[in-house]
């Protein structure tokens, strides 16, 4: 059987030429990503569905380094649906810990003042933990002052619910004569959605870990022409070079906007 150092040459070698590769084609300025798969990948292992989620928390982390030193500025991570509030009571109240233990990490995390990341959380935060909003917007607080680099946390978050705010914040301004329906166009419904502060609020690339090949409403209005990559392993496993890999597919692709 090969040695861990050999397995680990071997990766470092494939990572470099994939570096090199990449670097000479076009990064994508914002990737969305639907983090899929930790609790297939607990049962895999059997071991405890807890486990999954931290390690996928674990590679979450990771991944603002990766797309740092690739050059990808935007970043908007899928972590909770407004479907997954629907899980059992045992596994949300495990989640809302998790991500409260991750976000108090984020909020004294150095890299995001070294990077000037703006971290922004986009959802229905009502439906979260007070603790969670309050650790949230704290977070945007400290943050909303850089715009080099961009961390969007979608948490109770969903597509179709995202269009229904963007409507009703439309109607609101229609209702109280600011705006005549007429003027309505997709500017309109652009500036009205929760990604709208963003410098590239489409994003260029939607990476979907663990095999399934759905959006599963992610970003529905802003993903209309992204290019989308599926990928086979689960969201824990994910690597630097699965991250590479995604790129090199989206540089190889033409992207054409229905022209």
């Amino acid at each position: 059987m090969p040695s861990i150092l050999n397995v680990l040459g071997v990766y470092r070698v494939y990572e470099a030429i994939l570096s090199r590769s990449i670097k000479r084609g076009e990064i994508p300025k914002h990737i969305a990503i639907i983090l899929d798969g930790n609790r297939r990948w607990a049962s895999k292992k059997s071991i405890e569905r807890v486990i999954g989620h931290i390690e996928g928390a674990n590679t979450a982390e990771d991944l603002l380094e990766w797309c740092h030193e690739i050059g990808i500025r935007t970043i908007t991570l899928y972590l909770l649906s407004t479907e997954n509030l629907n899980r059992s009571p045992v596994e949300l109240k495990e989640l809302f810990e998790l991500f409260t233990e991750r976000l108090n990490r984020l909020l004294t995390d150095e890299r995001i003042t070294r990077f000037k990341v703006r971290v922004t959380a986009i959802g229905r935060l009502e439906l979260v933990t007070p603790r969670m909003r309050e650790i949230l917007e704290t977070i945007e607080a400290k943050t909303a002052d850089y715009s080099e680099h961009f961390l969007n946390i979608a948490i109770a978050y969903g597509g179709r619910t995202e269009i229904v705010d963007s409507v009703r914040s439309i109607a609101k301004l229609v209702k109280e004569g600011k705006i005549s329906p007429e003027e309505i166009d997709q500017k309109t419904i652009e500036h009205s959605l929760y990604t709208s502060y963003l410098p590239n609020p489409d994003p260029d690339l939607v990476i979907r870990t663990s095999g399934e090949e759905r959006l599963s409403g992610f970003l529905l209005w802003q993903s209309a022409y992204s290019e989308l990559v599926f990928m086979d392993e689960y969201w824990p496993d994910f690597r630097k070079i699965d991250l590479m890999r995604a790129v090199r597919t989206y540089q190889r692709r033409s992207r054409r906007y229905g022209r």
